[in-house]
């Protein structure tokens, strides 16, 4: 079956294709490769294109046959979301409610959301179950809980069925190394620890050492990408079995402090991570940690690789991969830059 994969040349959206190509479905790639990277498709076709262009959407939707829609497509840096809401409201709000009517118009009525834990904002108790309030605070998560809202009257309205995908922290990389974390600008901190590890970033900023946590560094529940993947081609089998829509948090239940990475990726790497501490950021929790238990009874999803060890060493190892391929090619560049000269 063709599933159409909003935003699949991202991260995330490039290891579910792979996860639902394994499982066997055809994911149809629609991304504008704002943030995504053509090399990232890899398991099936990959259209350039605009989520919210109504035309190109219906005309895939009737050349594929789509019947589902996994959608991943949209901004995500918290940051850059307060400084700039008109952008994350214009595209992660806007060109999804023209997507979300380009589907129903088409009579595709089934829906995988990629939604986050930022539309809770900041805890009142750990671990956070679905049923904790939704009060963001910033306009990134207020654009996810909009659409969540938007989703729960459509399904009234209209019959359409979805599954919202709550992801705690997305980390780690393709165990087989073929996909990984490639932002610009990177604002993860496993990728950040790996660079200062690496000797390409100065230093890993850690923001806060003094939070009521074990070691006074803010703690938060990692979940492997390839793990997220797999909860995303459960949700779609799913939904195509004729379930009810549902929301569900995507994390593990523990988490891990900014130090307990550092010392993990030290310890995997061989190397002495350079720290800088700074004052706390305005607004970031001390701890975020999943309630996982809807995930394991509603999606049967239970994460097998999102131990901090297996985390670290795949994110390590795709990063030195990648590394080591950007030294040879800036190499053989050099030596062709040299025998033109001569």
């Amino acid at each position: 079956m063709d599933i159409l994969v909003t935003g699949g040349a991202g991260y995330i959206g490039s290891h579910t294709c792979k996860a639902l190509a394994t499982a066997g479905y055809s994911p149809i790639v629609l991304d504008d490769l704002s943030t995504g990277h053509r090399w990232a498709v890899k398991w099936g076709p990959l259209l350039v294109g605009d989520i919210g262009d109504w035309a190109l959407v219906r005309k895939t939707i009737k050349r594929f046959g789509i019947r589902l829609t996994v959608h991943f497509a949209a901004h995500a840096y918290v940051g850059e979301s307060i400084e700039q809401p008109r952008k994350y409201f214009d595209d992660n709000v806007g060109k999804t409610l023209a997507l979300l009517d380009a589907l129903l118009d088409a009579g595709v009525d089934k829906f995988v959301f990629s939604c986050s834990c930022a539309t809770y904002g900041i805890p009142r108790v750990l671990p956070i179950a679905e049923h904790h309030p939704q009060m963001p605070i910033n306009p990134y998560g207020a654009s996810k809980l909009f659409l969540e809202n938007v989703l729960h009257w459509y399904e009234r309205a209209y019959g359409f069925r979805y599954a919202s995908l709550r992801y705690f922290n997305a980390a780690g990389a393709d165990p087989d190394g073929e996909l990984g974390e490639d932002h610009t600008p990177e604002t993860h901190l496993i990728p950040l620890v790996i660079a200062a590890a690496q000797g390409s970033n100065p230093a890993v900023k850690v923001f806060g050492n003094d939070y009521d946590t074990p070691d006074g560094t803010a703690v938060r529940d990692y979940v492997h990408v390839r793990d997220l993947a797999d909860a995303h081609v459960k949700a779609v089998d799913r939904l195509l079995a004729g379930a009810s829509s549902a929301s569900i948090n995507l994390g593990t239940g523990r988490g891990y402090s900014i130090r307990d990475v550092i010392s993990a990726v030290e310890k995997i790497s061989g190397r002495t991570v350079p720290v800088l501490e700074c004052a706390r950021r305005p607004g970031d929790p001390p701890a975020l940690i999943a309630d996982p238990q809807l995930g394991r009874s509603v999606l049967g999803w239970a994460p097998s690789r999102s131990d901090l060890s297996t985390i670290v060493r795949t994110a390590w190892d795709w990063h030195q991969k990648t590394g080591l391929e950007s030294a040879r090619a800036s190499a053989k560049q050099r030596r062709r830059n040299a025998a033109i000269s001569q």
